[in-house]
């Protein structure tokens, strides 16, 4: 009985494949599909008699259509023999007695012949695997990041440990296919019907990138922030969408070799939200105050809270309050508010001097000034 059944798939097997193929890309593929198994169109609009050829023998002369974004790695007997990287139409040749057909100008009788010969040694099916597999060579979306608890680093700007609760997405990129396939996807996905996604959560070896990213994100905020370049401020973080992801991948690569073992690139990420720790915020609180005071606009700062100072020494408590707050102009007025240097504190007729000039400016009143005015001639 066995040997009835080996000649009849032999017989039929042969047959079958000798029809050339028409290969493309199957239906229903998610949009972050990295890599997976081009098919044969077996029929079309109704037409197409090629349904029951072997699923991993390709005939000579079949075509394979590559489309744009995506390159074509070629496998014989598991090993990975081309790849092609432009878009386009191409034709199926090999060496391989298996895809010879009579339709490739290999011959009527010799591949038949040899073919039986050969599937019948092995119970009827082909002695050999051939394969065609496409691969995106698109940014790959929505590969997601998070930590659950504060992670820390050391930050150059603030001259201090800071820590923060991030999460967000990033796109990858397959930089080098046959690294990718010889180093990283796992023999399951390399057969028909399967399909290579980074962001299936029961994708074991996808899983594992996902907990070496979130381990490098405490040396990618580091390196981002202690870059010189990039303005050593974490809150420019959320902007830079580039500049975090050359950080991340450069962080990525000196921890786990992605580019260099794998074939994989951090392109491009997207912060969704960082929340600092209370020590943090404390910190990035007094960075702002002393932004707000710094250069033109604090020396406008400090004139209006000087004249609010003197507006309310003047109302509580009169001419000894109005005396400690001209005391404070002229102490701070030097540098920070770079006005000229006040005249000596011993000067009566200066003191009376600049009493005027607040009552003609209508910060103070004329009580006050005769106060100020009967101390400053000792009345």
């Amino acid at each position: 009985m066995g040997l009835i059944q080996a000649v009849k798939g032999t017989v039929g097997g042969v047959l079958a494949d000798q029809w050339k193929d028409f290969y493309t890309v199957p239906a229903g593929l998610p949009a972050t599909a990295a890599l997976f198994a081009a098919v044969p169109q077996g029929t079309n609009a109704g037409r197409g008699s090629n349904t029951s050829g072997s699923s991993n023998i390709i005939t000579n002369g079949s075509k394979i259509v590559v489309p744009e974004g995506y390159g074509l790695l070629l496998f014989q007997d598991g090993a990975i023999t081309g790849f092609v990287a432009e878009p386009g139409g191409y034709e199926w040749r090999s060496d391989d007695l298996n895809s010879q057909s009579i339709f490739a100008g290999d011959g009527i009788v010799t591949p038949l012949i040899k073919q039986s010969w050969e599937r019948f040694k092995f119970g009827g099916q082909p002695g050999g695997q051939q394969a065609a597999f496409f691969v995106s060579l698109k940014e790959l979306p929505d590969n997601r990041f998070g930590t659950q608890s504060e992670i820390y680093w050391d930050d150059g700007f603030l001259n201090t440990q800071v820590g923060a609760v991030t999460r967000g997405s990033y796109t990858l990129k397959i930089v080098d296919p046959i690294l990718f396939v010889k180093n990283f996807v796992p023999a399951s996905y390399l057969q028909p019907g399967k399909v290579f996604d980074f962001t299936d959560l029961d994708n074991a070896a996808a899983s594992q990138l996902f907990n070496e990213v979130v381990g490098s994100l405490a040396p990618a905020f580091s390196l981002y922030t202690n870059d010189p370049s990039k303005g050593n401020r974490i809150t420019k973080l959320q902007q830079d969408s580039l500049g975090f992801a050359q950080s991340l991948s450069a962080a990525v690569e000196q921890g786990y070799q992605w580019k260099s073992d794998r074939g994989l690139a951090i392109v491009k990420t997207a912060i969704v939200s960082i929340e600092y720790d209370a020590n943090t915020r404390e910190l990035l609180k007094t960075v702002q105050r002393a932004d707000a005071l710094s250069g033109g606009r604090g020396n406008s700062n400090l004139q209006a809270s000087v004249a609010q100072g003197i507006q309310s020494a003047g109302e509580n408590g009169g001419a000894a309050g109005l005396v400690g707050v001209g005391m404070a102009t002229g102490m701070f007025g030097a540098g920070a508010m770079q006005q000229p240097v006040a005249p000596a504190a011993d000067d009566p007729v200066a003191k009376l001097q600049k009493a005027k000039e607040m009552l003609d400016l209508g910060l103070i009143t004329q009580d006050d000034y005769n106060a100020l005015k009967a101390k400053a001639l000792g009345l």
